[in-house]
């Protein structure tokens, strides 16, 4: 009979995105990953292949609960632009207290892996690449729902979405103004909606 996976994938990948995102990839030992996931070396090695296949693994697993999150507020809020703005005021400021991390994860992995790590470092801006894409996809329907005026280039909104989540979270880490924070996040689209000067 075929050897089964004697551990939770996801309970896993959590606390290794938590390892990952506190200590970054390099700073985190395999000493580190046993104590964290509680498997052994063998185990991570038979379940993952390599740190650098947890890593991969934990860069999708974050991506795709990011996604999750974005999802879940957009059907609670109803209107696009305030699923959007409670969106961010999740991962800038509630998120604060018990993130392991300011910073974005993949924002913290591209400013610490190099072109010695070309594969995760290829993934990471994929990855990052791929939730600009998720943020102009709802941009465009923001358009065609009329909360967003019909001149807005939807590319360059997410563009600068996910510029303003990236900026935002470090200039939250350097200075610490929620306020300062939580109102550059609820007026980001004000400008760009019908009936605005």
């Amino acid at each position: 009979m075929a050897n089964t996976a004697k551990f939770d994938r996801r309970q896993v990948l959590e606390r290794a995105t938590r390892l990952f995102w506190q200590k970054g990839f390099h700073a985190t030992s395999t000493r580190d990953l046993q104590q964290a996931i509680d498997m052994r070396p063998g185990s991570i090695y038979a379940a993952f292949g390599s740190k650098s296949g947890l890593f991969r693994e934990v860069l999708h697993f974050y991506t795709e609960e990011m996604s999750e999150r974005l999802q879940q507020c957009l059907a609670e809020e109803g209107a696009i632009l305030d699923g959007l703005r409670t969106f961010l005021r999740q991962i800038l400021l509630q998120d604060g207290d018990n993130a392991p991390s300011e910073l974005c994860l993949l924002a913290k992995s591209l400013s610490e892996l190099d072109e010695g790590e070309a594969e995760l470092l290829s993934e990471t801006r994929a990855l990052l690449a791929a939730t600009e894409e998720n943020f102009r996809c709802h941009l465009q329907s923001a358009i065609a729902a009329g909360e967003l005026s019909a001149q807005v280039d939807p590319g360059l909104l997410a563009r600068q979405l996910q510029v303003e989540m990236i900026g935002l979270r470090s200039y939250l880490r350097a200075t610490g103004d929620r306020d300062a924070v939580r109102e550059l996040a609820d007026n980001l689209f004000a400008p760009l909606q019908p009936g605005s000067q």
